[in-house]
């Protein structure tokens, strides 16, 4: 049987990208749904269009080629924004795990996926960029001090994102907070 590598992109049931130097080049019909857009208007854009800011664009490049760069490999669960149609700008947890073709230069090229998590994990509370970060990475069971190297702020600025989150989700403590951001 011969197997129809085109054809199998375009029908995985998860949203599919191949980038170059952080530009999709290629995606399929799951991530054009995803994200509101038809392929013309994804294909030879920035992944920035489907950030909530430019910010967290620059930030996320930042924290991934480091991890990249040492393992080929990277995932995480970060708040996206649809690019187009009835529900464009809208926000929400979506599950990204790429692989670079060349771990020296990690953005030169790759293939990314794009899970969905909306429906398991709405995004409720109006959060800032940063707060967002440090809900994934909260979400990934990392510690203060950690977070803060990755993010290059201190373990105390941290705590003080963290306590904002805890008032806006109205968390008992870090456990419950972990478990609402989980359940949205």
């Amino acid at each position: 049987m011969d197997v129809d590598y085109r054809l199998a992109f375009e029908m995985a049931p998860v949203g599919l990208a191949l980038s170059s130097n952080r530009t999709m080049v290629d995606c399929n019909r799951h991530m054009c749904e995803m994200f509101g857009a038809a392929p013309e208007q994804l294909i030879g854009q920035s992944f920035q269009v489907l950030y909530p800011s430019a910010a967290e664009f620059e930030r996320t490049g930042a924290r991934i080629a480091p991890i990249l760069n040492r393992k080929g490999t990277y995932s995480d669960d970060r708040v996206m924004k649809r690019f187009d149609g009835r529900l464009k700008g809208e926000t929400f947890w979506c599950h990204v795990t790429g692989r670079a073709m060349n771990q020296v230069a990690p953005h030169e090229a790759g293939i990314w996926t794009f899970e969905d998590l909306s429906a398991h994990r709405p995004v409720k509370a109006e959060l800032t960029p940063r707060e967002r970060e440090i809900a994934a990475l909260l979400m990934d069971g990392l510690t203060s001090k950690e977070m803060g190297r990755l993010l290059a702020i201190s373990p105390r600025t941290v705590e003080i994102y963290r306590a904002r989150l805890m008032r806006k989700y109205k968390a008992a403590n870090n456990g419950d907070l972990v478990h609402k951001l989980m359940a949205g």
